[in-house]
């Protein structure tokens, strides 16, 4: 440190050509949110810099997951959220298409993959993994052969919690290895090696203690956030929101108690005479029993007065919508879906909340489809080829296997605004057909599949598109059509 200030103290004296003097100007800056100070000293005592993982032990995960899961069982609100987080991440259940150069080879692999995922589930579990890293900050899933399905691949998952995939024994020299984090090892490279699972949950009924399997990593599917670089394991989603969820139950405890004290006509009786005036004797805190629907009398100069709730009662209805707002916004869900009230919305206020809700929705579907669904869909196939006569001989040829995922189209607030607006990013050739049913969550090669065999059959029975049309749905086109030659007519 000497040696560092010297060099500037001699390089400041040198002097250069010309026989100037350079002038060193040293800057003291700070931030004022890095100062600490009586007022903020309590409430930055609980930061530290501890790495991701240290920050994430177990015994913090431990407690934050029986917390949140505490929360989302007794909670509507936060049940509510979840629920339909859940609901509309996953929906019912993601959809594969081919995208390999043999139409007949995409059709029979999505035809036996979409069979075999009904088969096991999968919406379902699926649903149930979301659900699990809001509550439990991870899920877990392990790929299994379940020869009771039914079915000629018996490639299966079964789902366990964050508890089970744990370090049991810490006197192994597996898990002193500092790149082994909480029953998973890695690689040199950051890659999981294998998962400490445990053979029965920790709070189970009947457990085996620390008994476990070993499971390479190739046989484990691990969903979670990772919110900090060198992150290995998840904290619940819920976690911000758990303190403003007391909250509430708080505030509304003490709502409700109010209210039950003003109806419960509790009071205090007092006399406006003097210490020493003429009034009756009445014990100190001496209390007086009401009976329902009678009339009360009262010793001579003292009268009663009811309490009354001074805490703002009339305030509960906004309370809560802020709390909820608060709440939810860690997991990007709007308030009128919190609440499941729109009623303070308009039109534009809930299509701008939306849009950050849907696009949230779509990263978390990205996520999946690369944690949980391209590798199960490898997996799958891995087993499928090997099965006789399941799918084309062409499928083994195949390098890689193309696909993409399709996932439920999301319901516009006006059906009528987006169709127009969808005929006209067609029109001007700004969208293609693929992308418009991709939306909707549609495959486009089946529905104008679906849609050449309608042409046909109406061609076959002579009937015209206007009168294959529902009653509803024609009547609409022919207001539109009489609304378009009105705007004609005032044109020319």
């Amino acid at each position: 440190m000497l040696g560092w200030l010297k060099r500037i103290r001699a390089f400041a004296g040198s002097a250069p050509k010309g026989g100037q003097r350079l002038a060193v100007r040293f800057v003291r800056a700070r931030y004022d949110a890095a100062q600490t100070t009586d007022a903020n000293r309590r409430h930055w005592a609980a930061a530290d810099g501890l790495s991701a993982d240290a920050a994430a032990s177990a015994e913090v995960r431990r407690i934050l997951r029986n917390r949140a899961r505490y929360e989302v069982a007794n909670n509507a609100y936060a049940r509510g959220i979840v629920l339909t987080l859940a609901n509309d991440v996953i929906g019912t259940g993601p959809r594969l298409q081919m995208l390999s150069d043999s139409p007949e080879v995409n059709r029979q692999v999505e035809r036996e993959f979409m069979g075999w995922a009904g088969r096991i589930g999968l919406a379902a579990k699926l649903r149930t993994m979301r659900m699990a890293r809001a509550q439990d900050g991870e899920t877990f899933a392990l790929l299994i052969s379940n020869e009771n399905l039914g079915a000629p691949v018996t490639l299966d998952i079964r789902l366990i919690e964050a508890d089970q995939v744990a370090a049991p024994d810490f006197s192994k020299t597996t898990f002193a290895d500092p790149a082994a984090v909480d029953g998973i090892t890695f690689d040199p490279f950051g890659n999981p090696v294998a998962y400490y699972v445990l053979k029965t949950h920790p709070g189970a009924k009947v457990s085996t203690g620390l008994d476990y399997d070993r499971v390479p990593a190739e046989s484990v599917l691990h969903w979670f956030r990772a919110d900090r670089p060198g992150q290995h394991r998840g904290i619940p989603d819920l976690t911000p929101a758990l303190p403003i969820f007391a909250q509430l139950r708080r505030f509304t405890s003490a709502v409700l108690d109010a209210a039950e004290t003003a109806a419960n006509i509790s009071g205090t009786v007092e006399t406006d005479a003097p210490p020493n005036g003429e009034a009756e004797a009445v014990e100190p805190m001496d209390t007086i029993e009401l009976e329902r629907n009678m009339l009360l009398t009262l010793p001579g100069g003292w009268k009663m007065s009811q309490v009354r709730p001074e805490q703002p009662a009339t305030t509960y209805v906004e309370f809560v919508r802020e709390k909820l707002n608060e709440a939810a916004r860690c997991l990007n869900v709007p308030r009128n879906i919190a609440l499941c009230d729109s009623s303070a919305y308009n039109y534009a206020s809930g299509r701008l909340d939306h849009q950050t809700y849907f696009k949230s929705i779509r990263v978390e579907q990205s996520h999946l489809e690369e944690v949980v669904l391209d590798r199960l869909l490898e997996a799958w196939m891995r087993e499928a080829v090997r099965v006789p006569g399941l799918l084309p001989v062409a499928v083994r040829a195949l390098a890689d296997h193309p696909h993409q995922w399709f996932w439920d189209g999301v319901e516009h607030v006006d059906p009528a605004k987006e169709a127009n607006a969808q005929e006209t990013r067609l029109r001007n050739h700004t969208t293609t057909l693929a992308h418009e049913y991709a939306r909707e969550g549609k495959d486009w090669e089946t529905e104008l599949r679906q849609r050449a065999k309608e042409a046909a059959l109406m061609k076959e029975l002579g009937l015209t598109v206007a009168e294959a049309l529902p009653k509803a749905e024609r009547k609409d086109e022919d207001d539109d059509d009489a609304e378009r030659k009105d705007r004609r007519a005032r044109a020319a």
